[in-house]
């Protein structure tokens, strides 16, 4: 244990992914059936915790279907309150949400999700009082792949840091030397993340108010780690933990090539001013799951009083993915 070791400040304690508790099963069995991508808040005001998810199909079968919000008292069984279908959005599919209270006391929804008419993965708002309050006729664009010269924007997580919004997310680069017959074909799948003909890559952006964001560009984990580094082609850095001794520890979605996109496996980083941010795992990813895949993403981890509430999708024997949640002490 860290409490046993000289000289260890502020260290923070991990989990045994498969010793978690599964908070929603997948809509179906077998590789593409996921339930997952999830991002947690608590409302100190109201005892509550709340958590988005997504839900999602296999390609064929109609990609990320919803996004849904659900509440609980104790972080462990949820309730559903509200759904988003993708259709409500014009969306081909629906992936990560980030919930967050704001200043003002207002709800603020920030998701991501690919558009019917371009192809393209964008991340919006949604503003309400409540958290199954949020009205989609007031979704308000927020980061376009045309803003940050990408070529998509995705799965964002926000964070309160004194009084700025910090806003990471998922983005898509931009390749200049492709030939092309690629470059006219990049778009056809709705899914550029899947194509191999970008590397997925993190960005961050900064507001005072929640709702127009500075975007700072790239902030991708820095890794010193031999080619080919088991991170090259994915670096989504999803979660913060902030350090008592200053600074955060980042969590980040790292996968080698196009060819693990939709099973990555989480790393480890740290930043001390949130901008750089150095990879921990330079060898190799520091959770997995134990079944299939190897698969746990789109970790995030959420502190309540003295425990730390661990929120991720992962992959399970039948190659579906399910939602888990790990509790362990802080140190």
């Amino acid at each position: 244990m860290a409490e046993n070791l000289g000289k260890a400040f502020g260290v923070v304690p991990l989990f045994d992914p498969a010793e978690g508790m599964v908070v929603r099963q997948p809509p179906g069995e077998g590789p593409g059936w996921w339930a997952g991508a999830p991002c947690a808040t608590f409302d100190t005001a109201a005892n509550t915790f709340y958590l988005t998810y997504r839900q999602r199909y296999p390609r064929d079968e109609g990609r990320g279907i919803e996004c849904r919000i659900a509440y609980s008292d104790n972080g462990i069984s949820f309730t559903d309150i509200w759904a988003l279908p993708k259709g409500s959005l014009n969306a081909l599919s629906v992936e990560r949400a980030a919930l967050l209270r704001g200043l003002d006391g207002r709800w603020r929804l920030y998701i991501g999700y690919v558009g019917a008419d371009d192809h393209l993965w964008r991340i919006a708002l949604l503003e309400a009082d409540e958290p199954d309050a949020f009205d989609i006729a007031t979704l308000t664009p927020l980061l376009t792949a045309a803003q940050i010269g990408g070529e998509g924007v995705k799965d964002p997580n926000v964070f309160l840091i004194g009084r700025m919004y910090y806003l990471l997310a998922s983005y898509a680069t931009a390749e200049p030397n492709l030939p092309p017959e690629a470059q006219a074909r990049k778009h056809e799948t709705a899914d550029i993340y899947s194509t191999g003909l970008t590397r997925s890559r993190t960005c961050a952006a900064i507001s005072g108010d929640g709702r127009h964001f500075q975007y700072l560009g790239d902030v991708s984990p820095i890794s010193h780690a031999p080619t080919p580094a088991w991170d090259a082609y994915c670096a989504r850095i999803g979660a913060l933990a902030p350090l008592e001794t200053g600074g955060f520890l980042a969590f980040y979605d790292g996968s080698a090539s196009v060819a693990e996109n939709y099973e990555e496996k989480t790393g480890l980083a740290i930043t001390f001013d949130l901008r750089t941010y150095y990879s921990l795992s330079p060898q190799g990813p520091a959770l997995v799951s134990p079944y299939s895949s190897g698969s746990l993403r789109y970790l995030d981890i959420l502190p309540v009083g003295h425990e730390l509430f661990y929120y991720y999708e992962m992959a399970r024997p039948d190659g579906a993915h399910e939602l888990r949640v790990s509790v362990v002490e802080r140190s």
